[in-house]
């Protein structure tokens, strides 16, 4: 899972919610009942700092470590603070939490009747990040989403009381989509942190080693790679992409906008001709707003 690599504010609260603005999908847009949007900020912010744990982009200064009453000497080992942000999340549910985005996250789980599971699902996503850096095979890859990414989007239809069997199954094709094109987009980033995301199978197939992704400016073969993978990531989102036809109002306007944003990420990826080394394809507005209509006229 990544990041921004950009330190937090000192307001650790303040600080993670301001990162909605930069995820390649809308968290909470203003066109929603305001209810909605209280909880799906929860959700968000939630997932926003177990992912800032597990990568290290925490406030400097360890308000976060203090808050979850983590010791100076252990406030960099993320495996404890995670430990700790899991104890702080189970009392979400029978007591009261130490942190402000677990304390603003009580009153939405208990609005809604959400269970821990999908939460502890981040947490464990966050906690093999610390302990695997590499996957070998593609399915590998896709049980890492299962924790990574899909805990989302069954929370989102959850918080919205839309779950069904067969929504949350195209809900899971959609968030793995947006975990695997986030992936692809941080290559380097990953790298960095000493992990690697793209399938070690697929990687041998198309003839890539590690040292390829640490240069530049991609080569043939990793930007063969880069559009297989990236090819799988629109699969998924096509697959997926009932999912809207499936809701009404502006739940469908939402979900639409998940659906375009994974789209308008993979085109951006395309257009820059699959070289994602340089850093991160982002897409344009303009894009994303023809890819809501087209994924609202039930297209692409």
């Amino acid at each position: 899972m990544t990041g921004t690599g950009t330190a937090r504010p000192l307001d650790p609260e303040r600080g993670t919610l301001d990162k909605a603005a930069g995820e390649n999908f809308p968290v909470a847009p203003f066109f929603l009942p305001r209810a909605w949007r209280t909880d799906l900020m929860a959700v968000y912010g939630f997932a926003r700092l177990v992912d800032d744990i597990g990568d290290g982009d925490l406030t400097p200064g360890g308000a976060d470590a203090r808050l979850l009453g983590v010791s100076p000497e252990a406030a960099e080992d993320r495996l404890v603070l995670l430990d700790a942000f899991e104890a702080d999340l189970r009392r979400v549910f029978d007591a009261t939490p130490r942190h402000p985005l677990l304390r603003r996250l009580q009153p939405t789980v208990r609005r809604c009747s959400l269970t821990p599971e999908p939460f502890l699902g981040l947490i464990a996503a966050n906690r093999q990040d610390q302990l695997v850096g590499r996957y070998e095979t593609y399915e590998d890859l896709l049980a890492y989403c299962e924790l990574s990414a899909n805990p989302v989007g069954r929370l989102v239809l959850a918080v919205t009381g839309t779950s069904t069997p067969e929504r949350i199954r195209r809900s899971d094709m959609i968030c793995t989509a947006l975990q695997i094109v986030e992936h692809l987009q941080d290559v380097a980033e990953d790298l960095a942190r000493d992990r690697v995301y793209l399938p070690a199978a697929d990687m041998k197939r198309f003839h890539v080693q590690e040292a390829d992704l640490a240069t530049k400016s991609a080569g043939a073969s990793v930007r063969a790679l880069i559009a297989y993978e990236a090819q799988r990531a629109r699969d998924l989102l096509n697959e997926g992409a009932p999912l809207v036809g499936s809701v009404h109002g502006r739940l469908k306007l939402l979900l639409a906008g998940f659906v375009a944003g994974g789209r308008a990420a993979v085109h951006a990826i395309a257009a820059a001709e699959y070289d994602v080394l340089p850093g991160p394809p982002k897409p344009g507005k303009v894009r994303l707003l023809r890819e809501v209509g087209v994924t609202l006229r039930g297209e692409g």
